[in-house]
């Protein structure tokens, strides 16, 4: 099992998404609470490495975070990018940016201010290595409070 998980990964397969989209085919509200449960993990660890003074490592996992939230709304608002996402097998940066439009016409601004909070982050603060922890905190704090926002109606 483990060799056809390396193998998947080097692939560039998505072995983490390919599993809840499968169990969300089932049980669609078990596919929101795992996305939850891993936004919550990535939030831990972004904190984590934020108190270390690794920017980069902690900024990758919040635009994680944010991720998972749009991804989790997307599901349970039944957009067409994540029908899209579903079909395709798999989440494209551009589909994030159109389901954000479409949440934050439904939902209010603030899914976009957690997307683009989590983009900044991974932009110039993983890829580009540019923001240090003074400079991300304050997205770091977005994207921590956009997941309780999110929290409450994805378990509602």
């Amino acid at each position: 099992m483990e060799e056809l998980i390396r193998r998947a990964i080097e692939k560039g397969i998505d072995i983490e998404g390919l599993l809840i989209r499968e169990i969300s085919k089932n049980d669609p509200q078990e596919g929101i609470k795992l996305r939850l449960e891993i936004a919550e993990k990535y939030m831990k660890e972004a904190c984590d490495y934020l108190m270390k003074g690794d920017a980069i490592q902690a900024s990758e996992k919040a635009y994680k975070v944010a991720k998972e939230i749009v991804k989790a709304l997307a599901e349970k608002f039944k957009t067409e990018e994540h029908k899209q996402a579903t079909a395709e097998g798999r989440w494209y940066t551009y589909l994030l940016a159109s389901a954000t439009n479409d949440l934050s016409k439904r939902l209010g601004d603030w899914i976009a201010d957690c997307l683009n909070a989590g983009y900044v982050l991974h932009a110039w603060g993983f890829h580009e290595g540019k923001l240090d922890v003074d400079k991300i905190s304050v997205n770091i704090e977005k994207v921590k409070k956009m997941l309780e926002k999110a929290k409450s109606i994805l378990m509602s």
